[in-house]
């Protein structure tokens, strides 16, 4: 990882941070995205620690909203002039439904919308860069999980597992739709289940979800142990050509049928994209587009 920069979303704490600091010992120059000030500096401290010669950085955004996410996007794809590996792995449960600025469910904002909206904000960079990764942070929630494109933000029907299990769901369509959009460009984009891990995913969530959680983690993996296969997708030289796959526990694996749906993905990504009001590519090596 020597020479390459490494962006990463939710990477201040869990099994982000294990990946950011990890990754930076091999050599990587981490780029994070933080919502956390307090945290942003600590973690940002401890990685100068670790890799005192390396320029790390960090820019912050509230990553339930579009104008954050295209914001921090810009900045750095203006600030960076290449990017090695992208990892999309910002995320939360709600105990509640909330809606953000822009009328959407939180969890999908954060969960799904995210990755859509930074991804495509540093394609080109990625793209000059090849060859590039993208890797972005799953579940084995997304098992059983069904989108329902009448009713993406979930107004007839709210769940905290059920909107946390279609964001998942939309993780995995959206990493096969990347794959498709960006073969032949040298990048490649895989996603992942980490495993049941200990962090402070859920913990502020609220009612039963924190409760549930907190027992839960008992019997749930460390944060080092969940973070081999984020690791492992960003720097492994055995998958340099792998794209469009799931993995967990550095492997690539079935995710569920629905999972596996490309005629959803692509609706996904169409709906994503008027969500968010961009203009996607259609083949990223040949013009831009606007969807319809």
């Amino acid at each position: 990882m020597k020479g390459k920069t490494v962006v990463i979303t939710g990477g201040t704490s869990g099994i982000g941070e294990i990946a950011a600091d990890r990754l930076a010992q091999r050599g990587a120059r981490i780029v994070l995205i933080a919502r956390s000030k307090s945290r942003g500096k600590v973690t940002l401290a401890r990685l100068h620690e670790k890799a005192p010669d390396l320029a790390h950085t960090v820019h912050y955004a509230d990553l339930t909203r579009i104008s954050e996410m295209k914001r921090v996007a810009a900045e750095i794809a203006s600030q960076e002039p290449r990017i090695d590996v992208l990892i999309n792995n910002a995320g939360a449960m709600f105990a509640n439904r909330r809606l953000t600025e822009d009328g959407l469910e939180c969890t999908f904002a954060l969960n799904h919308m995210a990755y859509f909206v930074i991804t495509e904000g540093l394609r080109e960079r990625l793209l000059a860069s090849a060859p590039a990764r993208i890797v972005s942070t799953a579940s084995a929630a997304h098992q059983g999980a069904k989108l329902d494109f009448d009713d993406l933000q979930l107004a007839k029907g709210f769940g905290p597992m059920k909107a946390y299990g279609r964001s998942k769901l939309c993780n995995i369509l959206f990493t096969r739709d990347l794959a498709r959009r960006l073969h032949g460009t040298g990048v490649t984009a895989n996603c992942l289940h980490p495993g049941f891990v200990a962090t402070r995913f859920g913990d502020q969530s609220g009612g039963v979800i924190s409760r549930f959680v907190g027992l839960a983690k008992l019997f749930a993996i460390s944060s080092e142990k969940g973070a081999e296969t984020i690791i492992y997708l960003a720097s492994s030289p055995k998958i340099a050509a792998t794209t469009g796959r799931y993995f967990y526990k550095c492997g690539p694996t079935t995710p569920s049928y629905a999972a596996r749906d490309d005629r959803a993905a692509l609706l996904l990504w169409e709906r994503s994209a008027t969500l968010a009001d961009l203009i996607t590519a259609n083949r990223p090596h040949a013009g831009r587009f606007v969807v319809s």
